[in-house]
């Protein structure tokens, strides 16, 4: 069966190059093995959800490439979860509860100081109809825990209960449901956790592997427990390692750091985001990769490291160099144009250039060297000057080739005697105003003869 993945983000912000990692792990899975991939917005959030942040996020995954194969968005599912959550309820598998948030608090504390672990004790369980009736009465409104399946007989006598699965990324994994509290599924004011909204599409959706974080790891056998008192078989689940800042710290929507669209306003390609997203953490050396199908032959989730891999920017900046130069005109030429280089030079141009741009905009500065007109021509003095005569008298004739360089310098070494940097740096700074740059050989043909005698003149 092709498998069946989504990526799930809240639409709270611009998605960085940490939620990136899980789009792409997802969407390179399933569309190797002839899969779906699904987008779906965790937009319950009224208060931080904005239509932009989402309108931003599928541009962001279309700008990378991949596009999904369907979108969802939670807010329109309030039907499939009250519906859910009733289904439960009718089990006795959800069950209310009265205490508020400072009351759980200082049982916590209570429980860590006599050095138990700091698990919810199922008071509310103990509640009779007309106890639940009086707190109602009072102005207390309940929210609503999921009973996890960790007792033979008695909720309040919990036993060891373990949740097995085969991680896709870190292997086999356990959890114990007697070591966690029961959670909470609805809140007081009736609104949705993560939890029951996520197992709920997950299932209804018919997705098949979840490939996400690994702090979402304890939260599994919660899910496991959920799907199957729902009736639902569980997904095959697998946890990759998170980006953290050089500091050590996550990674934050909020924050906008790292983000998908800064990267791309910065003039950053995609694949090289998507390259270092999906390869730091990876065995295997971290380089530019030109294409997501090429990405997907480089990507193993058992090769993940279990640890945090920590997000360098000098990385993007060194494998964006890195695909650059080995772009082909005709990923360029769209951009050339809106440069204005000459169309019947612009293939030549981009060839000349391309090893000395950092960033595909880094041509419009070369456009106006081998075009245009020099800001400031440079003054030479000395021999130097009577060096750039002598070579004006000896330029060729056009038509020019690459091999007019050659021919031209070779007359000139004859002429003055002058050779290596001597012969050259003068000739590159007067043509260019730059002490380094494209091979000479391949601008001449393309400054023209006019331009590089107007030039030579006035050093």
């Amino acid at each position: 069966m092709s498998p069946i993945v989504r990526f799930a983000p809240s639409p709270t912000g611009y998605i960085h190059i940490g939620n990136l990692r899980t789009a792409l792990l997802n969407w390179l899975f399933a569309k190797a093995r002839g899969g779906t991939f699904i987008l779906r917005f965790d937009d319950t959030d009224t208060v931080r959800s904005r239509a932009e942040y989402a309108d931003a996020i599928l541009e962001d995954l279309a700008w990378i490439g991949t596009l999904p194969d369907a979108v969802h968005r939670q807010s329109q599912r309030l039907a499939s979860y009250d519906a859910a959550m009733e289904s439960l309820k009718a089990k006795g598998l959800l069950y209310p509860c009265y205490e508020t948030a400072e009351e759980l608090d200082r049982q916590r504390k209570r429980l860590m100081a006599r050095g138990l672990p700091p698990v919810y004790g199922r008071a509310a369980l103990k509640l009779g109809d007309a106890d639940r009736a009086a707190l109602e009465a009072s102005g207390v409104t309940p929210h609503w825990r999921f009973l996890l399946p960790n007792f033979a007989s008695d909720p309040q006598a919990p036993e060891r209960t373990e949740v097995h699965w085969d991680d896709l990324v870190r292997g086999p994994q356990t959890v114990d449901l007697a070591s966690l509290s029961d959670p909470v599924l609805v809140r007081e004011d009736g609104s949705y956790l993560y939890t029951p909204c996520s197992v709920v599409d997950d299932a209804e959706m018919g997705v098949t592997h979840i490939i996400r974080g690994d702090d979402h790891v304890t939260n599994t056998g919660v899910q496991v427990a959920l799907f199957e008192a729902l009736g639902h078989a569980a997904p095959a689940f697998g946890h990759h390692n998170l980006l953290t800042t050089l500091d050590g710290e996550g990674l934050s929507k909020r924050s906008g750091a790292l983000s998908l669209r800064s990267l791309r306003a910065d003039g950053i390609e995609p694949m090289s985001v998507a390259s270092l997203a999906t390869l730091v953490g990876l065995s295997g050396s971290i380089e530019a990769v030109e294409s997501l199908e090429a990405l997907s032959a480089r990507v193993d989730l058992s090769d993940i490291s279990a640890s945090a891999s920590k997000f360098d920017p000098a990385e993007v900046e060194r494998l964006n160099a890195e695909l650059v130069h080995g772009l082909g005109f005709a990923a360029v030429a769209d951009r050339l144009a809106a440069m204005d280089v000459p169309d019947d030079r612009a293939e030549a141009f981009w060839l000349a250039v391309r090893a000395n741009c950092a960033r595909v905009g880094d041509a419009a500065a070369w456009r106006d060297i081998v075009f245009g007109t020099l800001p400031k021509p440079l003054e030479f003095t000395g021999e130097d000057r009577d060096f750039l005569a002598v070579a004006v008298d000896l330029l060729p004739l056009e038509p020019w080739s690459r091999e007019t360089w050659k021919e031209w310098t070779g007359a000139a070494k004859a002429v003055t005697g002058r050779k290596g940097k001597e012969l050259f740096m003068p000739l590159r700074l007067a043509l260019t105003g730059r002490e380094h740059g494209p091979e000479l050989a391949e601008l001449l043909p393309l400054i023209g003869r006019e331009r590089v005698q107007s030039r030579l003149q006035a050093a």
